[in-house]
């Protein structure tokens, strides 16, 4: 079933190069956006700050996360396994399938975001589902490799959220060196 459902989404590429060309963007540049929408929340309202650095303290968790997962248990690439329509750029890597960096850091920022912005966060859940399928449409990633890397990505940011008080500390650390810095800076103008 698997295999089943990545060949009916895969087999869509290479037909329409409009699509292709905007898979293949969303695939490789949507972290900007992503990158964007914190800068903009950050510089927005001191109340966002901290929920910035909460959603970098989860993304770094996710990260680290997948890295020992991939190290750990090896899934090959549909590529690697089967005749694919495979999008350039063709990775080098040739990795574990499972899970999807892309996709498991792209939910967990959208699932940081959304606890403190419920608008910012739903358009970057929405535009994660557009990553997920764009990694299947490429060839990089099965169905289940995605869906797994979304429940990953939102699950670390759900439980950073809920172990809060332990993270505390660290992320109040670096919110007051921010603003010391900040009134420091003021000083000096």
């Amino acid at each position: 079933m698997n295999y089943g459902m990545f060949k009916v989404i895969n087999q869509l590429a290479g037909h329409n190069r409009i699509v292709d060309f905007l898979m293949v963007t969303i695939s490789k540049r949507a972290q900007f956006i992503y990158l964007l929408v914190v800068i903009v929340l950050w510089f927005r309202h001191d109340s966002y700050k901290k929920m910035t650095l909460y959603t970098g303290v989860s993304v770094s968790v996710t990260y680290l996360l997948c890295t020992m997962i991939k190290l750990l248990f090896y899934k090959p690439r549909p590529f690697l396994k089967h005749s694919v329509h495979l999008l350039p750029p063709v990775p080098s890597k040739k990795d574990s399938s499972f899970p999807s960096k892309h996709s498991a850091l792209a939910f967990t920022l959208a699932a940081s975001v959304m606890v403190y912005h419920r608008i910012a966060g739903w358009s970057l859940w929405l535009l994660s589902i557009l990553v997920g399928i764009s990694r299947i449409w490429m060839g990089q990633h099965y169905p289940s490799d995605i869906i797994g890397s979304a429940i990953l990505g939102n699950g670390t940011a759900l439980v950073v959220k809920l172990t809060e008080q332990y993270w505390k500390p660290f992320v109040n650390r670096i919110f007051h060196s921010f603003t010391q810095f900040r009134s420091t800076y003021r000083e000096l103008q």
